[in-house]
């Protein structure tokens, strides 16, 4: 038996005026629904999706199968499908499950398409996002039942888009994640941060990290976007930053503090960065008392 506890669809006229709308084109919401699935029940809509399908199970458990691919899943697990395929969820023998689903699209939506989880990357939540995300749905329901205004559509889509990043981006950010995925990783950059008053080499941050320094550059890089040591200068420069801001100490002092036994080359550094020499920064945050 199959339940929708909560359901909206956006009208069609709407998702027009909505892939018009130059605020709302990139990304825009066209279905949402909370659905309650008793067990040893299969849910299917036997039709290729139209829009991409957000998956997010809050209770419950069983298979999820999108093609020809079978992924098991649980409570605080989602995936998210692009649309062309085709999905079926077949619940397990527990109490009932409870889905959120989201219908979505936009020229946005095909840019993060490399960031969807299909079939194998089925990702629990970080504990600390779920509370948010189920608030962050209330307020979508909320609003949805107020109108097709203008403005309350691109505050919808606003908060959609803060949604979806909670699943797409803030599980791959965590601390938990990165500590399950790559704990060398989180190693070194904590590693980092504890000796940002030091010069650190490559083969400092790859012992601690357990890797060799090759395949920790190579992994770092990845991962961060940055070399260990580029996002190791780029440590120092936000914590001069935060000197500057709110403490007195001189600028060759420090340069000093962080590592740097040339205060003229942190100078160039900050100023490479920042954009700013510490000078002018210090004296833009001067300016404004």
């Amino acid at each position: 038996m199959i339940i929708k506890k909560r359901f909206f669809k956006v009208p069609v006229y709407i998702v027009a005026e909505q892939q018009a709308d130059p605020l709302t084109k990139d990304l825009y919401l066209c279905e949402l629904a909370e659905i309650m699935i008793n067990r040893d029940t299969l849910w299917s809509e036997n039709v290729k999706l139209d829009n991409h399908l957000l998956i997010f199970c809050t209770r419950g458990e069983g298979i999820v199968q999108i093609a020809d691919d079978l992924v098991p899943f649980c409570q605080n697990q989602y995936c998210i499908i692009p649309e062309g395929f085709t999905v079926k969820i077949q619940t397990g023998t527990s109490d009932p499950s409870v889905f959120y689903f989201c219908k979505f699209n936009g020229e946005k939506s095909k840019i993060m398409e490399k960031d969807f989880t299909v079939v194998r990357d089925l990702i629990p939540s970080v504990d600390n996002m779920v509370a948010n995300r189920i608030m962050l749905f209330d307020e979508l329901f909320n609003n949805l039942t107020k109108g097709f205004f203008n403005a309350n559509y691109k505050y919808i889509n606003l908060t959609f888009g803060h949604l979806l990043a909670t699943f797409i981006y803030a599980s791959k950010t965590s601390d938990d994640f990165l500590e399950e995925q790559n704990p060398g990783i989180n190693r070194a950059i904590q590693f980092m941060e504890q000796n940002l008053d030091k010069k650190l080499i490559l083969n400092d941050i790859s012992d601690e990290a357990g890797y060799s320094p090759s395949y920790l550059t190579t992994l770092f890089r990845k991962k961060t976007g940055y070399s260990p040591l580029s996002y190791f200068s780029h440590l120092k420069i936000s914590k001069a930053s935060e000197y500057l801001d709110f403490s007195k100490f001189k600028i060759k002092e420090i340069s000093f503090m962080l590592g740097y036994s040339d205060p003229y080359y942190f100078s160039k550094d900050f100023q490479k960065k920042i954009g700013l020499s510490p000078r002018n920064y210090r004296k833009r945050v001067v300016g404004k008392n």
